[in-house]
């Protein structure tokens, strides 16, 4: 079957890219060797990295690619597969990917969305930014470690008390609150 996907060359999209296990804490465990991975994929298949956000069992990721190119599902595939490679084989793999030569480290999808406009791209900075406090990880943005909320904050973008729910007034959220 084939899927309709966004076909934008040099746009910036959005992904949310899940583990098969959602119980696991694989990505924040093993994020030395996620880092690896997208640094790898990113030598070789240029893309600037808008907003990241690694959780345990899932990630949202934030790119621009470059002019004249839309291929951001081999950027995926090679990110996915370059950290599978560096875990060890312990997971339970169902039969219907060990026929496929397949792990059983990440979900086959991904969620994607191409980034429409200013307003929407930032719009989703925010609700990558955010999504740690929102899965009741932390009560705020800046206490997540593994975000790219920190480089925001270091270049003036955000103040450090960005996101606070404490600060929120009752009309404001990121997202899906």
């Amino acid at each position: 079957m084939k899927y309709r996907r966004a076909d934008i060359k040099g746009g910036s999209y959005f992904f949310t890219i899940n583990l098969a296990d959602r119980q696991s804490t694989l990505l924040v465990d093993e994020f030395d060797k996620l880092r690896a991975s997208m640094n790898k994929v990113k030598h070789h298949h240029p893309f600037i990295l808008d907003a990241l956000v690694v959780l345990p069992d899932h990630l949202h990721l934030m790119v621009t690619l470059p002019e004249g190119d839309n291929d951001f599902a081999t950027r995926l595939m090679l990110i996915k597969s370059g950290f599978s490679r560096q875990i060890p084989k312990t997971e339970k793999i169902k039969s219907s990917r060990e026929s496929k030569r397949e792990r059983g480290i990440w979900q086959r999808r991904y969620w994607e969305h191409l980034i429409r406009d200013e307003n929407d791209f930032a719009r989703h900075v925010d609700y990558i930014h955010y999504n740690p406090v929102k899965h009741d990880y932390v009560e705020r943005a800046i206490d997540w470690e593994l975000s790219t909320i920190h480089s925001f904050i270091d270049k003036g973008l955000l103040t450090a008390d960005w996101g606070d729910e404490s600060k929120l007034s009752p009309m404001q959220s990121f997202g899906e609150r």
